[in-house]
């Protein structure tokens, strides 16, 4: 939301605070706006309605947590489909080509489990293992709504060739929505020194 939606969003928190008999002071309405403001308005209509349909919750005033739930999805859900993303790309696209995904939280993890190329060289018996270790890693940024430095693109093969012999790199692979993926990749960290070791190491191993 934008400055511009404040009078909408304070006219909607009103309601709902009506609605459930609660009057709410100026801190808290403040803390309702700096919590949501990072949400489409729209969105944060729809998911205070959504909560007032709740017949395990809709009786209590929604908090700032209840509203952010219905925006972002159960952590669980959200680690779920990223790993998807991860296991497709894997299997479809491989490791030899730089990945840039649609979910900067993805590239953090893959990042801190040792990167893509590492990944890629597990074998099929520890790949459950992998998506635990990663949904539970993800889940963590997730729930504690971090915004982690992240690597800009997931070093494959052949760009970690080329940094250890001076070439140029070669464009990597947009995984997910394009729009977004282009996003993650010019908001991140410009081949981090950890991800390009990490990503050199493996390659030695493969020569």
């Amino acid at each position: 939301m934008q400055d511009k939606d404040m009078e909408r969003f304070l006219s909607m928190l009103s309601g709902i605070s009506d609605y459930y008999g609660r009057q709410l002071g100026k801190d808290a309405i403040r803390l309702y706006w700096e919590g949501l403001k990072q949400y489409d308005l729209q969105a944060v209509e729809k998911a205070f309605w959504t909560h007032t349909q709740n017949p395990d919750t809709g009786q209590f005033m929604p908090k700032i947590a209840d509203v952010a739930k219905y925006l972002k999805g159960r952590t669980t859900d959200q680690a779920s489909i990223a790993w998807s993303k991860v296991d497709k790309a894997m299997r479809h696209v491989g490791t030899y080509q730089d990945i840039c995904f649609d979910d900067a939280i993805i590239h953090k993890v893959i990042e801190d489990m040792g990167g893509w190329i590492s990944l890629g060289m597990k074998t099929q018996e520890e790949w459950t293992f992998l998506q635990n270790q990663f949904e539970n890693r993800y889940r963590g940024y997730v729930m504690r709504d971090e915004k982690p430095e992240y690597p800009a693109r997931l070093i494959g093969v052949a760009n970690a060739y080329n940094a250890l012999n001076g070439f140029d790199l070669r464009p990597p692979m947009m995984i997910g929505d394009q729009v977004k993926a282009q996003m993650v990749l010019q908001g991140g960290s410009n081949l981090p020194s950890l991800e390009m070791k990490q990503a050199s190491d493996n390659i030695k191993l493969l020569q």
